[in-house]
């Protein structure tokens, strides 16, 4: 995750103290010394809608195997054991388990914080005021393009005006609400779009993920954007940034899934301002780059632990046999193991690229799903050889 309006502007973000406040070196296992990672819990596979990248492959039913209530408090007890910083509940759909309100309640009594990961649609007014009352931080939102574009590409007409209504909601509850938005081939060219929409709709924080080909989103592999559509992207989200910026509009806008993002960013603001390039340099560098396996974890709806949300041919193990500390810590895993110090197992281009200490290979599910490779390029890679330094 970069924070292009901490980066270009200076402002800090939420989060921001995990992504650049600790030196290089100072992560493993987790966002620093003695501490775990973040972890997202995909705490269902049901979900509401049928969206054509969902790294779960959601369907409308719980799995049978889904973790009972009893099972995430103890799951979450040794998360805040363990120190973990934020726990993400995702899904399929989180709002389709009962029991989210209480156990995200349950996760902020225990001093985690809680945020959700959510398509917005089950958000009324009411349950955007309990989950403000439960102690949640922050409340996600996708929102796949406008209307017509997000209701295809989310498979339900009428997902777009539900999931702004929930996005109201939680701003009428005083719940820290931002909008999520995946690029791809189907929604590109709504990005223009939504970023006015999010000043139009006052929205405080936006982040913008680069598609990874894990799930129903393999299927999408071969219709990703093409590289200068990335940097075309990444441009409209610049220049958005220093607009809002320059009109005293505090908002916070995120790229995320892919860290040629920093080496991008930097390059831009080298061209514009060495002494400002300088400190953006610093700061990805104290973020690291791509984080899976060390500062980031990932649990299923049946406790299986993956050292990302995307990876899920890579299980570690299982809360329900090990604790998810213990799992982390011992990284058994080859696969895991090999995330832990990666640079000389990198190939192609990621291997002999000169940006791994602000990119660190960047998105291992992405390699794997194209070349079968886990330590393969990085096919979303927009860089140049050039501007990688390997001409």
């Amino acid at each position: 995750m970069i924070n292009v309006t901490k980066l270009l502007t200076g402002v800090d973000g939420e989060g921001d103290h995990l992504r650049y406040s600790l030196p290089p070196g100072a992560r493993v296992p987790g966002t620093s010394a003695g501490k775990g990672p973040v972890v997202v819990w995909n705490a269902t596979r049901a979900c509401n809608l049928s969206c054509r990248h969902c790294y779960a492959d959601a369907c409308p039913s719980k799995d049978e195997g889904e973790m009972s209530t009893r099972e995430a408090m103890d799951f979450i007890d040794d998360l805040a054991d363990f120190s973990v910083p934020v726990l993400l509940f995702s899904g399929g759909e989180p709002l389709m388990r009962r029991d989210l309100v209480d156990l995200v309640a349950y996760a902020s009594g225990k001093g985690l914080r809680a945020v959700l990961s959510t398509n917005g649609t089950l958000i009324t007014s009411g349950k955007a005021r309990r989950l403000k009352e439960a102690g949640l931080q922050y409340a996600g939102i996708s929102l796949d393009g406008l209307e017509d574009k997000h209701d295809r590409f989310r498979g339900v007409n009428g997902s777009f005006e539900q999931g702004l209504a929930g996005i109201r909601n939680c701003q009428d509850a005083g719940l820290k609400v931002g909008l999520r938005f995946t690029i791809s081939s189907y929604t590109y060219d709504d990005l223009s779009g939504i970023l006015d929409l999010i000043e139009r709709e006052n929205i405080k924080r936006a982040c913008f993920y680069h598609l990874v080909y894990s799930g129903r989103g393999s299927i999408l592999k071969q219709k990703d954007v093409t590289r200068e559509q990335s940097r075309r992207a990444v441009d409209l989200i610049i220049a958005k940034t220093l607009d809002l910026h320059q009109k005293g509009r505090r908002v916070e806008l995120l790229t995320v899934d892919n860290h040629a993002d920093g080496v991008y960013l930097y390059q831009w603001m080298k061209e514009r301002d060495p002494e400002r390039a300088a400190l953006l340099l610093e700061l990805l560098r104290r973020n690291g780059g791509n984080r899976s396996g060390l500062a980031i974890g990932c649990v299923d709806w049946r406790g299986r632990v993956y050292p990302d949300q995307f990876m899920r041919d890579v299980v570690i193990g299982n809360v329900r046999e090990s604790k998810f500390s213990e799992l982390w810590r011992e990284a058994a895993h080859p696969v895991m193991a090999g995330l832990r110090d990666r640079k000389p197992l990198l190939k192609g281009r990621c291997g002999e690229c000169g940006w791994l200490d602000i990119c660190n290979g960047n998105f291992r599910a992405r390699a794997a799903s194209v070349s079968g490779d886990v330590w393969d390029a990085d096919p979303a890679c927009y860089l140049s050889d050039r501007e990688i330094g390997i001409v």
